[in-house]
């Protein structure tokens, strides 16, 4: 799986992370079980400092997605939990927000439900060519 890091985004680089392991879970790009590199080898890899690439595990481990190991490293968990009424609303609180800013800027319903397809589909399938 390629991690890309845009130095230039608003976005914290250390969430940047976190999505991007997260989506390649999703994708299957990563594999349940699967090692991730080592803080300092990918810290060195991305050109970032160690202590973000340990906050995005760390945010990983505490929200479920991978096991942290003194003798394995870090590892994506085998299985993850089915969504629950709590993940709901945790994602409703995440959604709301774009689809407000989407209404703000006259973006229909229609189209707003054709990118999150879209998007759905492209995280589905890029992980299964790989």
């Amino acid at each position: 799986m390629m991690i890309k890091i845009n130095l230039q985004s608003d976005v914290p680089l250390y969430t940047q992370l976190t999505n991007q392991i997260i989506e390649g879970i999703a994708s299957g790009a990563l594999a349940r079980g699967e090692a991730l590199p080592s803080v300092r080898s990918l810290s060195s890899d991305l050109g970032i400092n160690m202590h973000t690439v340990n906050k995005a595990y760390s945010a990983l481990k505490q929200e479920g997605y991978v096991e942290i190991h003194r003798q394995k490293g870090v590892v994506v968990q085998n299985s993850l939990p089915e969504a629950d009424d709590a993940y709901y609303r945790q994602l409703e609180e995440k959604v709301r927000p774009i689809i407000s800013e989407s209404i703000c800027h006259n973006v229909s319903e229609d189209a707003l439900l054709e990118l999150c397809r879209s998007i759905f589909k492209q995280i589905r399938s890029s992980g299964k060519a790989t």
